[in-house]
């Protein structure tokens, strides 16, 4: 079941917080977060500001953000990417953040869905399915050309959703982090006590 939250809901970043939960409740490890996209293009850049946020919310703490403005993820490195996450991080699961196109109407929604995501299917492009949850944030409407994409989605729009993604998302991590250092502490009690 895929999950949307509206750019302008007060409520979307709690929201996303707690589909999260729903999304990977069966892995008690923390996520990994893949920020997909290039800082070259407005419409392309939700996943590398998302990024950016992610890293300036979550900093010291332990946890794996991939894809900043500094350092962006294109879509055509998501299969080396794959490699590494899976190396680096197994058993981990992993989200990917990307910027995606859609209706008209669509435009401003940030949509969480259990499965993975294909980069750059917007533009017709074949590549590797990569997440084990994803969230898109439709930025521009789907055209023959997607040309909309790279020059007229609003750099407001972008900043705006990826506010509310990063938000919603360093919520969920602060929480699994506080969760699992809560049952790490349980775990040490009960192996002294028994």
């Amino acid at each position: 079941m895929d999950y949307s939250f509206n750019l302008y809901n007060a409520l979307a970043p709690q929201g996303i917080c707690l589909t999260l939960k729903r999304l990977l409740e069966k892995s008690s490890l923390t996520p990994v977060i893949l920020c997909i996209g290039s800082d070259l293009s407005v419409g392309d850049s939700l996943g590398p500001v998302t990024g950016t946020l992610l890293k300036e919310q979550l900093s010291g703490l332990n946890c794996y953000v991939y894809g900043t403005l500094s350092k962006p993820i294109t879509a055509h490195e998501v299969k080396y990417m794959n490699e590494f996450l899976r190396a680096t991080h197994p058993e981990h699961p992993i989200v990917a953040i990307d910027a995606a196109v859609g209706l008209a109407g669509d435009i401003g929604l940030i949509k969480l869905a259990p499965k993975g995501i294909k980069p750059g299917s917007g533009a017709n492009k074949k590549l590797a399915l990569v997440g084990d949850a994803s969230i898109m944030g439709i930025v521009a409407e789907h055209s023959m050309f997607n040309y909309s994409l790279f020059s007229a989605t609003r750099l407001n729009i972008i900043y705006k959703m990826a506010k509310i993604i990063a938000e919603g998302v360093s919520s969920f991590i602060i929480e699994s982090l506080q969760k699992g250092s809560w049952e790490e502490k349980v775990n040490v009690f009960e192996r002294k006590s028994g």
